[in-house]
């Protein structure tokens, strides 16, 4: 009995006993794979940032290559109030403005607040508008000078 117990025992010390240095080996090696895919993670995402630079440069360049070819094929034509206009007048802008204005106020200062809102809204509305126009017609006679 005594015999099989020293068996056990010297076979219970022997299965405890790791072998740290070949996992310390496996570990140091492992985390050098995980180290590399970073890199070469890293390195294709600038390339890919490096592709998407060059593929908009390329955009680009074609784009002015097609502005002046055609402002070379394109002869010197005058420009008319039309073509210089672009967005919103004066006149739809104080009207939007003065809608929002007044809207705000007629419903601050009206006990029914809706019906206060809709009264503000339409006389900024009107009040916006006639401003907004009186700053179209002076900015058309000082383009006329």
């Amino acid at each position: 009995m005594k015999k099989l117990m020293y068996a056990a025992f010297i076979v219970i010390i022997f299965s405890a006993c790791k072998d740290t240095a070949s996992e310390n080996a496996m570990l140091k090696q492992q985390r050098e794979i995980d180290s590399m895919k970073v890199v070469m993670k890293e390195k294709e995402e600038a390339l890919a940032k490096q592709r998407t630079i060059d593929s908009m440069n390329a955009v680009v360049a074609a784009a002015e290559a097609k502005a002046a070819q055609a402002s070379a094929n394109k002869t010197a034509a005058p420009v008319t109030a039309a073509q210089k206009k672009k967005g919103w007048s004066n006149t739809a802008k104080g009207a939007v403005i003065g809608a929002g204005a007044g809207a705000i106020t007629g419903a601050a200062v009206s006990k029914k607040k809706g019906e206060g809102a809709i009264i503000g809204g339409l006389a900024g509305a009107a009040v916006g508008a006639g401003t907004g126009a009186i700053i179209d017609d002076s900015k058309k006679k000082k383009e006329k000078q």
